[in-house]
This record gives structure tokens, C-alpha cells and sequence, in this order.
């Protein structure tokens, strides 16, 4: 059974057929999981039994027409910063090497409703610290494309396993493009919603007011079904809301207006990468598109924003972890983990927050303010995901400020809060290797749901998503 193609709709279609159950699709995974995640190592911790039990009991509500939902019987992957009760929760840190979640995140608990069958809990960088998935305490994750390469990060591990085949769907999560970048170095379709659309609720929290929660898929026909099951308002989040959901308009989403910031295309993107994103460009426009050029000035303060803003949430929110309540004794923090932490001590300290942090978050606004004043000409904006393909291993790690610019085309969407996803337009050749390249499509808050739109049309003229590594 090729593995890799498969999406929530074909699976569903080939129960029903009695082609295969859901419990040998479940023990599927796990043989391709056993064969290669060694070479990978995508996942940290798998379910096996658990899983097993929940896909034999969605076969059961099969038959007599009770499935719960679309998900019902789907394997999922889940990124190791998202609670899983009973389901030890590392954050691929040391520090919490041994911690066993007492409850579930919000999003577990309404996977757990839909009937979906949860594989296992994939590997990232430590606290999201990180664009490569290198600095995990448990070792590198490696891209299927290019064993030497890097799937991108933080959300690494969630996006090798869709692009290898060892999930149907997965959860990562993005603080500053950490489900775009790796969908975009990993060839397979990764969403970040508005802030607030999904609830942060059981989010081991990196910075706080940029976190989001949000689905990777092959498709994004399959993003938008999870994210469907796993949006919407919460108590134990104060910042989450209800997304209307809108009439689906086919016309529509042919005859988008597009912006393309001409501060996104520049020389600094690979010449390769530049010609990939034209070629999507192109196609959007000979379908219907309308496409303007326009201009977002304050971009390219985006990645000093976000780094004085997220390292300073960063110090508070891992204060927490003081080996007293739980975690393990603080020396346990990687090089990343401290770097952050100090960094955002200073710009924080007395004396230098008006400086570095009240002045981030002033400009921070203008950031936003630009997103507005564009979104007032245009629907949609698109650009490149990454400045480049997937990167060597070790390429990066001995230069911070090098690393941090792999996030320079996604970072600005989080200060916005704006709802973005990559999706694959194409490949670059890198010593004999194809590589994969990401589109980026950026919506106005709460307007998830026609960056969804345009990403299924694209995929439905186009099949750059159905291209994969070649594992099997």
C-alpha cells in the first residue's frame, strides 16, 4: 500500500469499498513508521496500542453508517509540544524528558471526539526554538528528500511524516512560520489559521501572543477538515473565538484579486526558488487571477520585531520550568533555550524595555497596519514561503543570525496575526536531488477560509503536491 497520496477523502471512499479498515491502515503506518523513522526520526513516542483500540472501534461505528466524523478512523501525528494525557510530552527538550501530561490540550480532546486515531508525537526543534529541527535534544530530523538536508522547523518532525507517509494529517504548530517553513522544505501543505482561530489551550507555549496550532496535510482539502474539527472558541482560552464558517463560493476563488509584495521577491531569494514562485504566479493569473504588486514598507523590521518581542515571551514563559514543580533541573536547557532567554531578559530588563521592546511592539502595530492597508486593494497576498530550498545539516548552526533569516518571508504574518499556508508550487535540483519549494498564501484575519479556497483551487489546477520523495 503506497502510503504517501493518501488523503482523509480516498481513505474514507476505501473503507466504505472494504478495501482495507481502518485498523489495517493504522498497523500500515506503523510498519512504514518501524521501516524508516530510524533514518528519519520524525516521531519520538508512538500510541501503538491505543491507536489499534480507537481505529478497530471506528471500524465498528463503520458499518452502521455512525462514523463521528470525517476524521473518524484517520491516523494522525501530533508535534511533541501539544499536551497528550497519559502520552509522555517533551517539547524535545531534556527538561521534560519525563513529563506524562495529566490532561489533553483542547485540540487532542476534540480529535479524540471526532474519532481520530492519534499514531504518535513528532519531533521538533526544543521549544520550538528553531527553523531546522536541529536543536531537538533528541536528535536531528532528517528531510525524506535529501537524508543530508533539513526538513525545516520547528514543526520538522509533523512535516517529514506527511511527506514520507507515515501519517494521513498532522498538528504543528507556528510561532513564526514553523508550519509554513517546514511544509515548504518538505513538499507538503502546511496551514497556519488566524490568532485565535484554533485554541492554544495544552500549547506547551513558546511566545504567547504568536503561537498558533494548525493542521499539515498533503492537501489542502485535508487542512481544511482539520482545522475545521479542531477551530473554535474555548474557555480555557480567552484569546480563541468561533470563525464563521462562509457558503462555499466556487467562482470566487478564480477571480481573486492577489497582491505580491515586491519586498518579498528580491535578490536575496534563491534565483531558482524566485523562477518557481513566478511559474504559480503565472499559473493563478492565465486561471482568472487578478495580480497587483504592492508594497508592505514595514516588512523588513519584521524579523527585529518578532526576535526582540518572541525572546522576551520566550524568558517568561519558560520560567516556568524551574525543576520544583515538574521538568527537570534547569541546566537541562540547550544552547538555543539559554540564548533566547537572555536575550529576552535584556531587551525586557530595566532601562532597555523602552528601548527594544516598547519600541518593537510600536512598530509591530505598523507591521499589521501595512497588511491592512494592502488587503484593502487585494484579497489574497502571495509570495515564496523560504529564500531558499532545504539547507545542509550543520550548514547553519554555527551562525544564530543566519538561521533566524530562513524565517524572514514568514515571520511577518505572526506579529499580524494573519491566517497563511505553504503549498507546494514545484522543485529545485540540488546535487542531482529534486528539492521542494512552498507557496505562500497570506488572508486578512479571519479570513482563513478563503486562503483555504485559493490553496484547494491551485492544487486542483496543478499536481506539485502530489510529487514525493522517493521512499518506496
Amino acid at each position: 500500500m503506497n502510503l504517501q497520496n493518501l488523503t482523509i477523502s480516498q481513505i474514507q471512499k476505501d473503507r466504505k469499498a472494504n478495501k482495507y479498515s481502518s485498523a489495517s491502515l493504522t498497523q500500515a503506518y506503523f510498519t512504514a513508521i518501524e521501516k524508516y523513522n530510524s533514518k528519519l526520526n520524525a516521531y519520538l513516542a508512538l500510541c501503538k496500542e491505543q491507536a489499534i483500540v480507537k481505529a478497530r472501534a471506528s471500524d465498528k461505528r463503520l458499518a452502521p453508517g455512525k462514523l463521528r466524523s470525517q476524521l473518524d478512523g484517520i491516523p494522525i501525528a501530533i508535534k511533541d509540544v501539544i499536551c497528550t494525557k497519559g502520552v509522555k510530552t517533551t517539547a524535545s527538550s531534556n527538561i521534560l524528558k519525563n513529563f506524562i501530561p495529566p490532561y489533553s490540550a483542547t485540540v487532542i480532546e476534540k480529535l479524540d471526539q471526532a474519532g481520530a486515531v492519534i499514531l504518535g508525537k513528532t519531533n521538533l526543534d526544543a521549544f520550538a526554538h528553531g527553523s531546522s529541527t536541529e536543536n531537538s535534544d533528541f536528535g536531528v530530523t532528517k528531510n525524506p528528500w535529501d537524508m543530508g538536508r533539513v526538513p525545516g522547523g520547528s514543526s520538522g518532525g509533523s512535516a517529514v511524516v506527511i511527506s514520507a507517509g507515515l501519517a494521513t494529517i498532522a498538528l504543528g504548530s507556528d510561532t513564526g512560520g514553523s508550519i509554513r517553513h517546514p511544509a515548504s522544505l518538505c513538499g507538503i501543505t502546511g496551514f497556519k489559521p488566524t490568532y485565535g482561530a484554533v485554541s492554544r489551550y495544552g500549547l506547551i507555549a513558546m511566545a504567547s501572543s504568536f503561537d498558533q496550532i494548525g493542521p499539515m496535510a498533503s492537501t489542502a482539502q485535508d487542512a481544511r477538515i482539520l482545522f475545521d474539527t479542531i477551530s473554535g472558541k474555548d474557555d480555557k482560552d480567552a484569546t480563541s473565538f468561533d470563525l464563521d464558517k462562509p457558503i462555499r463560493q466556487s467562482d470566487k476563488k478564480k477571480n481573486f484579486t492577489i497582491g505580491i509584495p515586491k519586498e518579498f521577491i528580491t535578490d536575496d531569494v534563491d534565483p531558482d526558488v524566485k523562477k518557481a514562485i513566478e511559474n504559480a504566479i503565472t499559473i493563478l493569473e492565465k486561471n482568472g487571477a487578478k495580480i497587483k504588486e504592492i508594497s508592505l514598507p514595514h516588512a523588513k523590521y519584521a524579523l527585529a520585531v518578532y526576535y526582540i518581542i518572541q525572546t522576551t515571551e520566550v524568558a517568561s514563559n519558560l520560567a516556568r520550568f524551574s525543576g520544583v514543580h515538574f521538568g527537570e533541573a534547569r541546566d537541562q536547557f540547550g544552547q538555543e533555550a539559554k540564548r533566547r532567554i537572555m536575550l529576552g531578559t535584556f531587551v525586557s530588563s530595566a532601562g532597555y524595555a523602552d528601548k527594544y521592546y516598547q519600541k518593537a511592539q510600536e512598530v509591530r502595530v505598523l507591521v499589521k497596519e501595512d497588511f491592512d492597508r494592502a488587503f484593502k486593494k487585494v484579497d489574497l497576498i502571495v509570495g515564496p514561503v523560504a529564500p531558499s530550498p532545504a539547507f545542509k545539516i550543520g550548514e547553519k548552526t554555527g551562525d544564530p543570525l543566519k538561521m533566524y533569516l530562513s524565517d524572514i518571508l514568514t515571520v511577518p504574518v505572526n506579529p499580524a496575526g494573519l491566517p497563511a499556508i505553504s503549498i507546494p508550487c514545484g522543485t529545485v535540483e540540488r546535487n542531482k536531488k529534486d528539492l521542494p519549494v512552498g507557496l505562500q498564501i497570506i488572508g486578512p484575519q479571519k479570513a482563513d477560509y478563503d486562503v483555504l479556497d485559493l490553496a484547494e483551487y491551485f492544487q486542483q489546477i496543478t499536481d506539485f503536491h502530489l510529487l514525493k520523495p522517493n521512499l518506496y
